[in-house]
């Protein structure tokens, strides 16, 4: 099968792949940032959010030059944020080295892109021969070929990256291959419901001939997800609401949040530490949020600010307008939140 893979995928890209999308055929820059949006993203969630994106940032040098706030803001809904971090970070590094580059080597160099990424890039943009392995590309690999055990292993990495190498056409061929891939990954070989009767591979796929869709690629071994809890402060005053940065790093990491608290936290250290006098509000209903490792629920508490001093507006901390709530970057559940203070 190794012999006919590569043609029979660039084959059925040519005829029955997507060609629409709005990054095809763009440049390096166009294309590294779709693929990063890309990244844990489905395409259909990912279009509205690159279109808006490219309008307000069209060139690497209007992006280099925003802010991180404003970078977040227009990531905002798309989830792990470390992925604009890293976009703003390797715009500016990019842009200081005079553009952004298209060699698979200073790819990598670059912050937020890995091997894949800088695969996808290289051989989109440049034409070079590279393998990729996103999320799609392992599930095409381990169907085809039967490779078992769970794809996030390290010795089951290393045997689809070598599989992956082992395919690659020949450089004229290497962008409708890489973007075959891709596609199939996301149109027919699907994790449920495979349409396996319209795929160019179904005759020598191991998974097809064995009816073993359902089993490849492997899932990762089941483990508890553990439940965290927190209590997320809305200190509300004249229409506005107080936000606090989030550290860099970690869940949110950079984006304006609302500050947290222990549930039990009594009124009164909230006042201490916000140095203010707060009255408590009508309580809002918990709620969960779902991240890929833990849950987290949610218990608003609201409380109208009668008084505050300097402290409430020390460094890290914002007074944010609840009109501007839409354009601030804001983590989903934040936004949620402060949206339903604005309903009628």
């Amino acid at each position: 099968m190794k012999n006919t893979f590569a043609s029979h995928v660039v084959a059925w890209q040519r005829d029955h792949g997507r060609h629409d999308l709005p990054w095809q055929g763009r440049d390096a820059y166009a294309v590294w940032v779709s693929e990063i949006m890309l990244q844990q993203t489905q395409v259909e969630t990912v279009i509205p959010y690159y279109l808006r994106f490219m309008a307000r940032f069209p060139t690497l040098t209007a992006l280099a030059a925003a802010s991180v706030d404003e970078v977040l803001g227009l990531w905002s809904g798309l989830g792990y944020y470390a992925r604009g971090r890293n976009l703003h970070s390797a715009a500016q590094q990019a842009a200081a080295l005079g553009g952004f580059p298209v060699a698979f080597t200073r790819l990598c160099e670059l912050p937020g892109i890995g091997r894949s990424t800088a695969g996808a890039i290289a051989a989109l943009a440049g034409g070079e021969r590279h393998a990729i392995l996103d999320g799609n590309v392992r599930r095409v690999l381990c169907r085809a070929f039967g490779v078992t055990g769970w794809p996030g292993e390290a010795a089951v990495q290393t045997r689809l990256w070598t599989l992956a190498e082992s395919l690659l056409p020949d450089a004229v061929d290497i962008r409708p291959y890489t973007q075959g891939l891709m596609d199939l990954g996301a149109t027919l070989c699907t994790r449920a419901r495979p349409r396996c009767a319209e795929c160019p591979l179904q005759t020598d796929c191991v998974a097809a001939r064995e009816s073993r869709q359902a089993d490849l690629p492997q899932a990762r071994p089941k483990k508890a997800i553990p439940l965290r809890e927190t209590a997320m402060i809305m200190l509300l005053h004249a229409g506005q609401v107080l936000l606090e940065r989030r550290p860099p790093t970690g869940i949110w990491g950079g984006l304006w949040s609302l500050p947290e608290a222990a549930l039990d936290t009594p009124t009164a250290v909230l006042e201490q530490h916000f140095g203010g006098e707060l009255e408590e509000l009508a309580a809002v209903p918990a709620f969960v949020h779902v991240f890929s490792h833990f849950r987290l629920q949610i218990q608003p508490r609201r409380f109208a600010v009668r008084r505050w001093t300097a402290r409430t507006e020390s460094p890290g901390r914002i007074w944010l307008p609840l009109s501007e709530i839409a354009g601030a970057a804001l983590p989903t559940p934040v936004r949620q939140i402060l949206q339903k203070e604005l309903a009628p």
